[in-house]
């Protein structure tokens, strides 16, 4: 099993170093940086699960390098925690505009640090095992093995097709527009037309049936559970 993975962003060194002995022991993936800018080229590669990220930094202070790290495809879903020294003029409500999800504030005490990641994690991983696979009356969805089966008989998607299904599948329901489709099967870093949505939701409806993905007129598609 891979190891969960951490970005330490911070331009103290023996901040840096602390936390990552401690990370490290207890069997994370960890890398660091001294300023957002270099977070940033490292995050882009490394794509960790979580960036524990400093607000007061040279060069690109941690509120801006937070916005920018949400602008990345890869990082839309990292769980970013700011840390923040007491003294500092710092507003809750500029981290969580900037995308945080959480702030801890310095001196950082490493067994309170572990607890929290460790929960964090342990929560995480229950969730993704949970959604590793979708069933309905009689379609099942296996993101473990990218496999789909309907009435026992085993549908061979292409990665995209079976992105586009899963995705949907996860949020019965909820109407999705091309752009947000888009958006997150295919990323912002490539150029794809719309048009690319409807070929594809062609292809999935005629290996899987008609049923499952409905296309709301004016707006896009939903995925129903017939």
């Amino acid at each position: 099993m891979s190891k969960n993975k951490i970005l330490l962003v911070d331009d103290e060194e023996d901040i840096l170093d602390l936390l990552e002995y401690n990370l490290e022991k207890e069997g994370y993936e960890v890398k660091r940086a001294a300023d957002g800018l270099k977070a940033l080229e490292i995050a882009k590669d490394f794509q960790p699960q979580m960036v524990l990220l400093d607000v007061m930094m040279p060069r690109l202070d941690g509120i801006e390098t937070c916005r920018r790290m949400r602008q990345i495809s890869a990082l839309e879903e990292t769980y970013i925690v700011f840390l923040t020294a007491r003294s500092e003029e710092f507003s809750e409500i500029a981290a969580f505009e900037a995308g945080a999800n959480d702030y801890l504030n310095k001196p950082i005490k490493p067994r309170a640090l572990i607890s929290r990641v460790n929960a964090y994690f342990k929560r995480e991983n229950k969730q993704v095992q949970e959604q590793l696979m979708v069933s309905f009356a009689n379609l099942i969805i296996d993101r473990s093995s990218y496999t789909v089966s309907k009435n026992d008989e085993k549908i061979i998607l292409p990665k995209k097709e079976f992105e586009l299904l899963y995705f949907l599948s996860l949020r019965p329901d909820v109407v999705f527009s091309r752009e947000d489709l888009l958006k997150h099967i295919w990323g912002t870093d490539v150029y794809v037309v719309p048009r690319t949505v409807d070929v594809h939701v062609r292809k999935v409806r005629e290996k899987i049936g008609e049923e499952f993905i409905v296309t709301v007129k004016g707006i896009g598609y939903k995925f129903c559970n017939p």
